[in-house]
This record gives structure tokens, C-alpha cells and sequence, in this order.
């Protein structure tokens, strides 16, 4: 296919990650599926996503050099990355008042190295194979956490709201390269890792922070970083898109 781009996903054996891969490459494109250690399951994904050509690579992404290594393969592979999405992350629960000053730093030190600084040293690899001149597209993923806070999960809140900072800035970086960056925010997302949150009382309470009474699903945000990263969007670098179904609103 002559407009087939080569699009990178973080994180995309699973969850949002695997329906980003599945709608980049129902429109056509071609999927780099990024793992850390899911290797089963990106390997089952690569082989059940339409088209050829898709692939699954492997990189710790806390590790820099990992990092460099798997994109410079990409890079000989494919010759050009036209869409990076950074969409790997973790959440740990470690409430100030309630953890060990061992388990303060530790969470600290995974979150900020996958959510904020991997994605970061991806992006500074991938730019180096993406084409200029304006089709080019990063999409960052980041949360409602950035905004509303996250008690239980500090590093979270503020490993997100630094992704949306560090996109807004290489937004203005880019531009003069015809590269667009733009940051999604979910809130929840009906995943196997949210299942346990959405059971029972909580997930009522968790469902009832929307006005529409329940969370998203996976596809709804595939479809978002789809339009995100497509030509169309050039105009909407820089910005950060809510997308959770009105339960925290920002302005």
C-alpha cells in the first residue's frame, strides 16, 4: 500500500495498547508492537492483526540503551517510523502515609523510569527515522491523574502531567519539521488490569464519576489515537485531549 505508514506502540501486547495495534492496522498500517514481557501475547497479536509485515520487539524500557537498540532495528528494518505512540505505563499504589521509605523510592524510580523518562528516550530514537514534512505524529498517552491528583499513587499523577508538559514543549520543538504531538487523557478504561477496581462497590462508584455511568473501552481510545496521529490532526499539536467521559473536567 503506497500510504502504508509504520507506526511504533509502546507497551502493546495488552490492554489499550493491543486496540491501538488493531486499529492501526485495520486501516492499513503497518505495527511495530513494543513489549517489555509479554512476549506470548505480542507474539499471538502480531499474528491475529490485519495486513502483513507487523512485528513485535522487546525493550525494558526503563533501559536507554535497550531502548536505542530495539529502534535502531526498527529503523534498518523498516527504514522510517511515521507514528510513535508512547502508551506504555505502569501504576503502583504507594500512598505517602502508608509506605516504607524503601517502597517510596522504588515506586518512584519504576513509574517516572516507564511513564515519563522511557517515554521520553523513545521519542529522542524514534525522531531520528521520522520523515519530515509534515505526516509525521507522536501520540503520547497520558491521564486524568495529571489533573485531578492521585493519592494513592503519587508517581502516577506525576509521571502523567509531566508527559503533558514534555508534549507540549517538543510540540514547539518539532513543528518547524512538520511533526505534530499531541497527549490523550483517559480516566478509566474497562482493561484486565482495571477488572479487579471495576468489581462490586467500587467499580459502581468508579462507573458513576461519569454522567454516562461507566468507564471507557479500550476501542473508543484506539480510535481517539487514530485520529490523533492521522495527517488531519497537524493542527491540534500541542493539545491534550480529555477523554473520560466527562467524570473530571478541565479547563
Amino acid at each position: 500500500m503506497e500510504n502504508r505508514r509504520t507506526v511504533l506502540i509502546t507497551g502493546g501486547a495488552r490492554g489499550i495498547g493491543a486496540e491501538i495495534a488493531k486499529e492501526f492496522a485495520n486501516q492499513g498500517d503497518q505495527v511495530i508492537l513494543h513489549y517489555g514481557s509479554s512476549q506470548a501475547k505480542a507474539d499471538a497479536l502480531v499474528a491475529s492483526l490485519s495486513g502483513t509485515g507487523h512485528v513485535a520487539v522487546r525493550a525494558d524500557i526503563r533501559n536507554p540503551v535497550e531502548i536505542q537498540k530495539m529502534v535502531e532495528s526498527v529503523g534498518a528494518l523498516f527504514g522510517k517510523i511515521d507514528v510513535l505512540v508512547n502508551n506504555a505505563g505502569v501504576f503502583i499504589d504507594h500512598p505517602i502515609e502508608a509506605t516504607t521509605y524503601e517502597e517510596w523510592q522504588s515506586a518512584w524510580d519504576q513509574v517516572l523510569g516507564v511513564n515519563l523518562i522511557g517515554a521520553a528516550n523513545m521519542t529522542w530514537c524514534v525522531l531520528r527515522f521520522m520523515p519530515k514534512g509534515g505526516a509525521s505524529r507522536i501520540v503520547n498517552i497520558g491521564s486524568r491523574g495529571a489533573f485531578r491528583g492521585e493519592p494513592a499513587s503519587p508517581a502516577y499523577g506525576a509521571s502523567k502531567a509531566a508527559i503533558i508538559a514534555f508534549g507540549q514543549s517538543i510540540a514547539k520543538a518539532l513543528a518547524p519539521q512538520g511533526i505534530a504531538v499531541t497527549t490523550l487523557a483517559p480516566g478509566f478504561v474497562d482493561t484486565e488490569m482495571a477488572a479487579p477496581r471495576l468489581q462490586g462497590a467500587e467499580g459502581d462508584e468508579i462507573r458513576g464519576q461519569s454522567p454516562f455511568n461507566r468507564v471507557a473501552r479500550p476501542e473508543e481510545l484506539a480510535k481517539a489515537v487514530y485520529f490523533l496521529a492521522s495527517p488531519d490532526s497537524e493542527w491540534a499539536s500541542g493539545a491534550v485531549l480529555d477523554f473520560n467521559g466527562a467524570s473530571y473536567l478541565t479547563m
